[in-house]
Order: structure tokens, then sequence, then C-alpha cells
């Protein structure tokens, strides 16, 4: 595993800022112009049995009612301009990105503005899941993301919280969630910052898989947050610790004023 995360850590020298501090911001302070602006994409591929309004129709309901300071807005791949035209992508301070089945879809002039804004603008960027494999997560890490296995054998997953006194970690203790698919050990990408969080899947054989699960980095201008956790099957944006720990990551990854 070290010597896969070293490889990737060279390549990804230019894309995390070396030695940056960490923030210990709970909360952005309002932009002078008025509300902070929270984007949250998806590509519209989430069963309906789980997710009637998708999945980041569940998250925009979560953010709205812990964050009524900030604008919270919807966007999907099918929308005009995938989504994000200029104008929106402009005055985004954090964008929520889930992804699975079509992150080929994703235009790579949209991938590279998404790059520009969280590198050199000081977007933040959270990614889901299965946008592990998304082009502006592997654009931003890059890396390969590959983890170390995706398998259907799991039932339930417990999330600890490795770095408590960490932002996104406010208000959030040990907690389990219903999750049928986990990632396991090792993901290929350049060493986190921070670990905020770390998990347990039970098998259906019984045995158990430990495996990282939030992790922080800060790149260019920009933080960027990665939730492995958020199987689409299993109503994981629904629960009430998910739903606090996301508006804890909206916050820590606002640009500083």
């Amino acid at each position: 595993m070290g010597s896969t995360l070293s490889r990737w850590a060279a390549v990804g020298v230019g894309a995390v800022a070396a030695g940056a501090a960490l923030s210990c911001a709970a909360q952005a302070a309002a932009p002078a112009g008025g509300k902070h602006v929270v984007v949250v994409w998806s590509e519209g591929t989430a069963p309906k049995d789980v997710y009637p309004n998708d999945i980041n129709g569940a998250i925009v309901d979560g953010l709205k009612a812990a964050l009524p300071d900030w604008e919270v807005i919807r966007a999907s791949l099918g929308d005009p301009d995938q989504g994000l035209p200029a104008d929106l992508l402009a005055r985004t301070d954090v964008l929520i990105w889930w992804g699975h089945q079509r992150h080929g879809d994703v235009k790579d002039e949209l991938v590279a503005k998404i790059d520009k804004r969280v590198r050199d603008e000081g977007m933040g960027f959270i990614s889901l899941h299965s946008s592990h494999f998304a082009k502006p997560n592997k654009v931003l890490m890059a890396s390969p993301c590959t983890w170390g296995a995706y398998v259907g054998d799991s039932t339930t997953l417990k999330v600890t919280v490795s770095a408590p006194q960490h932002p996104i970690a406010a208000g959030v203790g040990e907690f389990t969630i219903a999750h049928h698919e986990r990632y396991s050990d090792p993901y290929a990408v350049p060493p986190a910052q921070t670990i905020v969080f770390e998990g347990v899947a039970t098998l259906k054989d019984g045995t158990t898989d430990a495996s990282k699960q939030g992790f922080c980095w800060e790149i260019g201008k920009g933080r960027m947050f990665y939730f492995q956790a958020g199987h689409e099957t299993d109503p994981v944006f629904m629960d009430a610790n998910i739903r606090r720990l996301m508006a804890n990551a909206v916050r820590w990854a606002a640009p500083a004023e």
C-alpha cells in the first residue's frame, strides 16, 4: 500500500499544495455580496425507489435545513450546460459531486473549468462515493483514484471519527448505516492531509473490513473533501449523521473571506 500511495503522491505533487496548513475555521463568513452558494450536482442515475428526487435532491434537502444562510442549488447532468453554466460556476463557493455510471459523459471543457475554479480561485469541492472515478475528482487528485476492491457483500458500515477536532467532525459521533457495497483500502490518491472518518463494514459472512471514509486535501487555493460511504441503493443521504457531516464539510470547504 505504501508504495502505491507514495507513487501517486509524487504524481500529484503539482496538484496538492505541499505542507499547507489545514484551516480550523468551523464556518466561513458570509461573502460581502450576499449568501454563499453551494451547488449539489448529480448524473441522475440513482434508483427512484430509494431517491425519488435523486441523490442531489436528498442532499439539497439536508443542506437547506442545516445551512439557512446559504443558497443551495440542485444541478444535474441533463440540465443545460450539464448543470453548470459559466455564471453559476463562477459564483459557486462549494461544488458537491455525485456520479456513478456516466462519468464519460461529462465534457472535458467543464472539467477544466472546475479544476481552475478549485485550484486557482479557491472553490471547495466535495466528492461522494463512486465519484472517485469522476473526471473532476481524478483531475484534482492527478491519480487513477482506484480502490483496492469493490464488493457488494456488506450489510452495514460503522463510521468512526478519527480526527475529532476537525471542523467536519463537529457534532458527529460514531454511527452505523445500512451499506451494501464496500470499497477496500488502499485508495490510490496522494496522501490526505487529514483522515476525518474511518469505517468498518460488516460482511454477510460475519467478518469485517476496515477502510478510510473521509479525506481532506488542500489543492492550490481550494479545499477538497472525499467521503467514501454513499452507495445509491441505500438511503445514506437521508441519515441525520451524514447530513450533519455534509453541512460541516460545506462550511469547511468554502473559501475563506
